[in-house]
């Protein structure tokens, strides 16, 4: 074993194994930070089968909505809608009038797309946070160009589809080989605001929270509840 290098090579009687460095953890900032809505489109929407079908509705739009949520520079872009993939859910344009849109015509990785590459590169942001449809080509070939190009990159594993779960596995052991951190909705979320006490705080992000991720919603609501209601049944009193 040999430490002080980019290689670790460990023996095990007949096998050899080979681990790069693991990637440092790296806090996502807000004012270093921005959001691609990547190929989220309608027609797309129907090759994510590695999701319930309403669970990943709700996981785009939130996904979509981080923008709105913490400030963030938004970049969107489409493959190709003029076929079959079709365009942006509505809701997600009208949440960003004034962001770039970049049609794409045929560049199936975005970063191909000289207009695209110019609208990221104009935020002035190192950290880009991301999803698309479908994880192994959308997503997986932006995320690995923009790692070769020296971003950090946040792939919101619950917002990015495919065909199957296996694809899906495949597609995010390729990128996390690369340093594309792999992280959740709530992770993303927790990480932007650092602090209830922030702003966005408490205030803003629960009832984002109420509408993307209900278990959490509801025990906000359970405990606002709880408080208004003013009273302990018997047996609760020992709990607390």
């Amino acid at each position: 074993m040999k430490f002080g290098s980019s290689i670790v090579l460990l023996s095990f009687g007949l096998f050899n194994v080979v681990r790069g460095d693991a990637v440092p953890w790296e806090r996502i900032d807000k004012n270093n930070s921005m959001l691609l809505i990547l190929d989220l489109q309608v027609g797309l929407y129907q090759l994510s089968r590695d999701w319930d079908a309403t669970l990943y509705r709700d996981n785009m739009m939130a996904h979509a909505e981080l923008g709105k949520l913490f400030n963030l520079p938004t970049v969107l872009t489409t493959s190709a809608q003029q076929g079959p993939n079709g365009p942006l859910p509505k809701e997600m344009l009208a949440m960003y009038p004034d962001a770039p849109l970049i049609q794409r015509q045929g560049e199936v990785n975005a970063w191909d797309n000289p207009e695209f590459r110019a609208a990221v590169k104009a935020t002035g942001k190192q950290q880009i946070i991301v999803a698309g449809i479908v994880t192994d080509v959308c997503t997986a070939f932006l995320a690995l160009s923009l790692r070769a190009e020296g971003y950090s990159v946040f792939a919101n594993i619950e917002a990015s589809g495919t065909t199957t779960a296996l694809v899906r596995d495949t597609a995010n052991s390729r990128m996390e080989k690369a340093g594309v951190q792999l992280v959740s909705l709530f992770s993303i979320v927790c990480d932007l605001m650092r602090d209830w006490r922030n702003t966005p705080g408490a205030k803003e992000v629960l009832p984002y929270l109420d509408r993307y991720m209900p278990v959490y919603g509801m025990l906000a609501r359970g405990h606002a509840a709880a408080v208004e209601n003013g009273t302990v049944i018997p047996g609760e009193q020992g709990l607390i």
